[in-house]
């Protein structure tokens, strides 16, 4: 079951109901026992109909902008869920792609997706973007040792993520050779 008490999350499974794509809703209360470890368990596994893909989703919760200093496109993650979300990929055999997607809360003028691809939920507007975990990675580099936090450079990111629409399509998206529209 996702997180209810987020948010971001609950937002993202509203979409995913209102677009009627299936998905199932992973446990998140405890993580999930391997031999030597344990393994942050990912937020969704997304079904999109008629695709060649299925999605291991993890959530990421952002502001858009965010911050005193109104930053657009913040895109951390933590390195223990990149490392789990590959590892869940791994698993699975291939048979599913892992993906991040930032959930942007808009509480500015501009937004991450164009205004057609905004999604209201409980009076909020949210925009999704989603990014291979494998462009992620490629790209990202530690912004906090001591928090194990990665990013990847602004540039890179709005050349890589998309509208999250472009993954619940049937074809397989390509990553984006221009920025990101609006902001």
């Amino acid at each position: 079951m996702a997180k209810r008490d987020n948010h971001y999350e609950a937002a993202f499974e509203a979409y995913l109901r209102a677009r009627q794509v299936p998905y199932v809703a992973v446990d998140e209360a405890k993580r999930s026992l391997l031999s030597g470890g344990t393994l942050k368990n990912l937020d969704f596994l997304i079904v999109p109909p008629r695709s060649k893909t299925s999605w291991l989703a993890d959530i990421k919760g952002r502001k858009f902008p965010s911050g005193r200093r109104r930053q657009y496109w913040k895109n951390w993650s933590t390195g223990d869920q990149l490392q789990s979300l590959a590892r869940w990929e791994e698993l699975l055999g291939g048979q599913c792609t892992g993906l991040l997607i930032f959930a942007y809360h808009i509480v500015g003028e501009f937004a991450p997706v164009a205004a057609e691809q905004l999604f209201m939920f409980r009076r909020q507007w949210y925009g999704f973007v989603g990014i291979r975990l494998h462009h992620y990675t490629s790209y990202a580099h530690v912004i906090s040792p001591k928090w194990d936090t990665l990013a990847m450079p602004v540039a890179r990111f709005r050349e890589l993520a998309e509208p999250i629409d472009n993954f619940l399509l049937a074809r397989t998206p390509e990553p984006a050779t221009r920025p990101a529209r609006n902001a």
